[in-house]
């Protein structure tokens, strides 16, 4: 392997090529092999680039500018850092910490290397540990959340640089990868799965990171010099250090893999742009069980098949069908005990509705993540679901991307009929339009459609407008939309209008929200939990380091008021929150918590079997604490505690979740449990919700989960059991066990439903 000469020289910018850039005009040849990427309109935030051999520079303000270097021979992805490129290149370092001591020299170094060659990027990374025995390090199944837990190195991408949208990489020591896109500041969706390439490796001083990333999996701007951004961020959890190549401000803290603050990245050349085409067909072979089917089935054998295709219409705009859909590989829900009289919501966790679900975010909120009082106009959750059992997809297609400066997206699902759940042959279709303005902000509108068959009239239509407004590298953000749906027989305020004003810095923190939703705000393809209701709310929090006091990282005190009316102007609910909290050095976290309730009742609830809450007012409160022990202990548990009045009595609750216990680094059992000792007026009753997942992950491409769940609320008892292998990249083998009993049956427990499910996929890549 050698490098090329010709590549990284460092030329200056004239005042004829500022000119040309300026009137769009052909660029010289000199600063496209600089990889200056004049021609793409955009210049370079950060100091002049570094003149080979050198691939970082600094200025004195801490602005960085990185190069990367062409290979004329592709790396041998292993995860040995052996090959003579990494003795004559020289490796970007010195990074800077953000915590616990913002601005501070990185404890542990860490060195990256950035290549490219004809076909792939390559991020290489070599992380030194001082003391290697107490690596953090647990997870290896693939976008799990606890990879971010774990020691970790990050890296991100902005590979269109427009300071605006990216991508990223996180890896752990045990070859646990997460990968991402960030759309516009918002939050990253986990679920954009490429085609990639890693190995990881140990040395008598730490871990190393080699890995691939072929250009036809991303997306890039046309032309062969381009200028990216990116930073990289490395995680030492067993010492809760996070340190970033590029400083970034304290209050982002570990969020800081975002657009604007990426470096520029020059030098890249890009092979020319291919249209590339995937086809991903489907094989499944089920045996079923189902009590609740009219007639009850009992150990039916069956199969069928199905196929997905992937197509990119542009380098920016992607096309996306789907044939016969079935998600029967999907993980089941967690269970949850309601004890309020409004809609409990369900995360989606199905591939094909999570993969670019970003771009139909609307309002500030995702359609994928519980955005409390606030609709979502697209929860995508109502396409193929219906009471929680699955309703066939027959068909649909997806187009997403960027035309322009417009984010586009439009999707319409065709669904059949479901006996069971009364599900009749509906057409449901999104468009989503968003415009950049400014730098870090955007307008747009959502149109959604459900429409049923020719032979069964009816449907529903919402739309919306919407502004996010960022400023501040993020920190104050603005939010609003005005959304109205139709819907046949249903009279009432068909509308719903918020405006959000947030401030989240390091040391203060501010949000008012003013909301309103309509008693008849019906969008039949979103989700409504409370409507009927104007909500004005406010919050304020201080958040000072207590640098006095080593084991204490940071304080905070946090005020928050909810006040809400119904449109008639009765007060409804009025909930005030008072907290106080420690962050330890070491991660753990101590709150305690007092809260008051004034809740109305306008109709009689029935909160538990034969208890029922009359109509009338209710003055209430309780006081929690918890204590919620880092991530990086052999066992982690979030512990919390609540006493007080509830309604016309008293509630007991002691709940512990998003627990976890390493019993080795490939296997763990993550329990939960909540429990609810409820004395009212009308009656006493009690509430027991007992869970557990337990995983053995053979390798970063094979594990094996269960989920076991005990609901007193639900009388069920269920389980799901899960084994994934991706024998090549992109096509997976699955095999699944579900079972639901009821505790309340004469022969308990008596079953429900039974599935056992295999399901085998196959990526084809043209």
């Amino acid at each position: 392997m050698h490098l090329s000469p010709r590549r990284g020289r460092r030329v200056a910018l004239p005042t004829a090529v500022l000119l040309a850039a300026a009137l769009a005009l052909p660029v010289p040849a000199a600063a496209q092999r600089a990889g200056l990427g004049i021609d793409l309109l955009a210049t370079i935030d950060g100091p002049p680039p570094p003149a080979p051999p050198a691939v970082l520079a600094r200025d004195e303000t801490g602005r960085v500018t990185g190069r990367a270097v062409r290979l004329e021979t592709p790396l041998d992805i292993d995860g040995r850092l052996d090959e003579e490129v990494y003795a004559t290149v020289p490796a970007m370092s010195d990074f800077i910490q953000v915590e616990p001591q913002a601005g501070a020299p990185a404890t542990e170094k860490t060195e990256i290397w950035i290549f490219f060659d004809d076909e792939n990027v390559y991020f290489v990374a070599r992380c030194w540990e001082s003391e290697p025995g107490r690596l953090t390090v647990d997870e290896m199944r693939r976008d799990n959340n606890n990879i971010g837990r774990n020691d970790n190195v990050s890296w991100f991408f902005d590979t269109l640089y427009d300071r605006r949208t990216g991508l990223v990489f996180e890896v752990n020591p045990l070859g646990g990868r997460m990968d991402g896109q960030s759309l516009n500041e918002a939050r990253t969706n986990f679920d954009w799965n490429p085609i990639w390439d890693l190995e990881v490796g140990r040395f008598e001083g730490g871990w190393t990171v080699e890995s691939a990333l072929p250009f036809k999996s991303i997306r890039y701007r046309p032309g062969t010099a381009q200028l990216w951004g990116f930073n990289a961020r490395r995680r030492n959890k067993w010492k809760n250090e996070l340190s970033y190549l590029v400083p970034i401000p304290p209050a982002v803290g570990g969020r800081g893999l975002r657009a604007p603050l990426a470096a520029p990245l020059v030098g890249i050349e890009t092979p020319p742009i291919r249209r590339n085409l995937e086809l991903k067909p489907y094989a499944i072979a089920d045996v079923t069980s189902d009590t609740a089917a009219s007639p009850p089935i009992s150990n039916a054998l069956a199969g069928t098949g199905g196929l997905d295709v992937k197509y990119e219409v542009t380098r920016s705009l992607t096309a996306d069908f789907t044939l016969n859909t079935d998600f029967a590989q999907v993980e089941a829900d967690e269970q949850q005990v309601n004890l309020t009289r409004f809609s409990l919501f369900f995360p989606e966790k199905r591939e094909f509705f999570l993969e670019n679900q970003g771009t139909f975010a609307f309002g500030g909120t995702q359609g994928y993540s519980d955005s409390g009082d606030t609709p979502i106009l697209f929860y995508s959750r109502r396409i193929g679901l219906e009471d929680g059992r699955q309703v066939p997809v027959q068909a649909g297609g997806r187009m997403t991307g960027r035309v322009g400066g417009f984010d586009v997206g439009m999707l319409h699902i065709r669904t059949g009929e479901e006996d069971v759940a009364q599900a009749r042959p509906t057409g449901f279709s999104v468009v989503r339009l968003k415009r950049d303005v400014f730098r870090q902000s955007s307008i747009g509108v959502l149109l959604t459609q459900r429409s049923l068959s020719a032979d069964n009239p009816g449907g529903n239509t919402a739309v919306g407008v919407d502004g996010s407004f960022r400023f501040l590298s993020n920190m104050m953000a603005i939010d609003a939309y005005w959304a109205g749906t139709q819907s046949e027989d249903l009279p009432g305020t068909a509308r719903s209008y918020r405006a959000n004003f947030e401030f989240d810095g390091d040391r203060y923190g501010l949000r008012a929200e003013h909301l309103m939703v309509g008693d008849a705000f019906n969008p039949e393809v979103g989700f409504v939990r409370r409507p009927d209701m104007r909500k004005s709310a406010g919050e304020l929090r201080f958040s000072p380091r207590l640098w006095s006091v080593p084991s204490i990282r940071k304080l905070q005190w946090r005020a928050r008021i909810d006040y809400i009316e119904n449109l008639a102007g009765r007060l409804e609910t009025r909930e005030n929150d008072v907290q106080f909290a420690i962050e330890m050095e070491n991660s753990d976290r101590f709150f305690v918590r007092y809260r008051s309730n004034f809740e109305f009742l306008p109709e009689p609830f029935e909160i538990a079997p034969d208890v029922v809450l009359p109509v009338r007012g209710y003055d209430f409160g309780s006081v929690r604490a918890g204590y919620n022990f880092g991530s990086q202990r052999r066992v982690a548990l979030n512990v919390r505690v609540e006493h007080g009045t509830f309604y016309s009595g008293r509630r007991t609750v002691l709940r512990f979740n998003r627990s976890r216990a390493r019993i080795t680094p490939k296997f763990a059992v993550e329990p939960s449990w909540e429990s609810n000792w409820i004395d009212l007026a009308e009656g006493k009753f009690t509430t027991q919700l007992i869970g557990s997942r337990i995983i053995h992950t053979a390798t970063p491409k094979m594990f094996t989960s269960a989920l076991l769940q005990y609901n007193t609320a639900s009388n069920t008892m269920a389980a799901n059991v899960r084994f994934r292998w991706e024998y090549q990249p992109g096509s997976e083998l699955f095999v699944v066990y579900n079972e639901e009993r009821d505790t309340l049956m004469r022969r308990f427990p008596g079953l429900e439903n039974r599935a056992f499910i295999v399901k085998l996929t196959r990526l084809f890549r043209m």
